[in-house]
């Protein structure tokens, strides 16, 4: 736990940003029957009904410093999914950075081990030097605060039918460039001070 807060309280380094990462499962849902629009006195109505269409995963990238996110709609969430991932972080979204400190869950699949799973040796290891990974503690999936952003696009963009996974990336994307443009960030405040005295329970005696 000290490892993510400390994490947290450094300065910004745009050479080694820090990188909140996490994915959730979404379910595709369509209408049976066309929902009513909206009209002056009457909400739109929508038919309880619906039809299941399979589900999919939604990938976060979020770095709290820059208020910047990214989220990706994949089939699966596999370690090949999330080594395609960190490729893509590395490469495009922090290529100029030295080293890219990625704060994850204990997920089996958030391992530097789905990267050598993916590629080839050689280029698993030039993404692994490239990757510094910090993970929460177990139960304590809370502190990664991607999870802020993943329940404020649960709040935001996804309490509605969505029926297919390209109308989900267009929706997500247009929620996150929204929210890039507004500079919405997390104002994180609990420090290794702070649980050291909230959580007394979690130090030895």
């Amino acid at each position: 736990m000290e490892d993510i807060l400390d994490l947290y309280a450094q300065p910004y380094d745009p050479q080694r940003p820090v990188v909140c990462v996490d994915e959730r499962p979404c379910q595709l849902l369509g209408e049976v029957r066309d929902p009513w629009p909206m009209t002056v006195g009457q909400p739109k109505r929508v038919d309880h009904e619906y039809q299941r269409r399979g589900s999919c995963s939604l990938f976060m990238s979020f770095e709290p410093r820059t208020a910047w996110r990214q989220v990706v709609a994949t089939k699966r969430r596999t370690s090949q999914d999330f080594a395609h991932w960190m490729q893509q972080l590395v490469d495009e979204q922090f290529a100029e950075a030295h080293v890219l400190r990625v704060v994850v869950d204990n997920l089996n699949t958030h391992t530097p081990a789905a990267l050598y799973h993916a590629f080839a040796p050689e280029e698993a290891r030039r993404l692994t030097q490239k990757l510094e990974f910090h993970y929460t503690p177990k139960h304590g999936s809370w502190l990664n605060m991607v999870e802020l952003e993943l329940s404020a696009l649960s709040r935001q963009c996804l309490q509605r039918r969505i029926p297919d996974i390209k109308t989900l990336q267009r929706e997500v994307s247009a929620w996150a460039t929204a929210r890039n443009k507004q500079k919405a960030t997390v104002d994180w405040r609990f420090t290794t001070e702070k649980a050291r005295c909230k959580l007394q329970r979690l130090y030895p005696q």
